[in-house]
């Protein structure tokens, strides 16, 4: 199912290698690591555990193959994450994400993004325009900044500086959509108007080293100026490289009142698998007082060292793709609402 229409229904419920002897030589070691860091079948909710391995939410088998393909040469998991987001960034049919996603009330496309590596170096763009790749603006930040977080004018101008060509984003499949919108526009955050979504990815290489990326567009309609989870380090995404990682999706406001994903990977450091820390982050968010959930959806995706995951959601038809042990497959979350 697609995202977008997911969250309509929740309303109602290289590195290169060289050629010659230096080509069969890397291959080699590659086939020798991968064999050694492969661990055993574990029975974890939604993961057998081996390594190289890329998760992502939503169905995006083009985003977790691209990363895939570059775990597969030896590549780093941060390398395999921002180029997997670019993939769903640069497809303009996918309105959530990058060129082509829908705008604020204004008519403005801006995109929120986020990295971490598996040293714990993080970087963030928060309300950028005119830039396609938010998560490779995102990870300019970390590795060329002294800072984590870029926001609007000054991460445009930023990524201009970095080399970023930039570009009108709205797309004319997307204003219209907002033209439409306009006629009778409501003013609050009504799930079934302010329809939104993210790509979040995890990756674990061959080294059993751990990157994570998450990029989006925000809701659609928002307040000019909103920013949700995703480009929040600790809520849409975190990484330990001695635990796991989390990524998030769903309505921001609510990831970021529990710190979600750092929730999800410290509940794993505490023992529990993947897919049970994923279903007590969902659990903290509808157990609180007052708590609307039935009218909103959040879902988690998580992993951890030894290449187990998981992922649960608040209500129906979110779901994981997950590329490991040579399958690229859409996997359907468990879910908390089956009233």
């Amino acid at each position: 199912m697609k995202r977008r229409n997911f969250i309509k229904k929740a309303s109602i419920t290289g590195v290169g290698f060289a050629v010659g002897s230096v080509l069969v030589n890397c291959e080699e070691k590659y086939k020798k690591k991968l064999e050694e860091s492969s661990v055993a079948n574990a029975t974890d909710g939604n993961g057998k555990g081996s390594i190289p391995l890329v998760v992502a939410t939503w169905h995006v088998i083009d985003a977790t193959a691209k990363a895939m393909e570059i775990l597969q040469a030896g590549g780093s998991s941060l390398d395999a994450v921002e180029q997997g987001c670019m993939v769903e960034e640069a497809d303009e049919k996918g309105q959530s994400v990058g060129k082509g996603g829908l705008p604020d009330r204004e008519g403005n496309v801006t995109l929120d993004a986020c990295i971490m590596d598996k040293n714990g170096n993080c970087g963030s763009v928060v309300y950028l325009q005119n830039i396609t790749h938010a998560v490779s603006v995102a990870r300019k930040v970390m590795e060329e900044t002294p800072h984590v977080m870029l926001a609007g004018k000054g991460a445009e101008q930023f990524a201009i500086e970095q080399g970023f060509q930039p570009e009108n984003l709205l797309t004319e499949t997307s204003k219209e959509a907002w033209e439409k919108w306009k006629v009778e526009s409501e003013y609050k955050p009504i799930i079934n108007i302010e329809n939104h979504d993210t790509i979040g990815m995890l990756a674990i290489d061959i080294n059993g080293d751990i990157s994570g990326a998450c990029t989006t567009s925000g809701l659609a309609y928002k307040m000019a100026g909103r920013v949700g989870d995703s480009p929040i380090i600790g809520s849409g995404l975190f990484v330990d490289n001695e635990i796991g990682g989390c990524v998030a999706t769903g309505l921001g406001e609510e990831v970021v009142k529990t710190v979600g994903s750092f929730l999800v990977v410290e509940l794993m450091r505490q023992g529990k698998s993947p897919q049970e820390a994923c279903k007590e982050a969902i659990r903290r968010i509808v157990n609180k007082p007052n708590s609307n959930y039935k009218n909103f959806q959040v879902g988690y995706i998580a992993v951890n060292k030894q290449g187990e995951t998981g992922s649960y959601s608040i209500h129906q038809w979110f779901s994981m793709t997950k590329f490991q042990d040579g399958v690229n497959e859409q996997i359907q979350s468990d879910y908390f609402n089956k009233a």
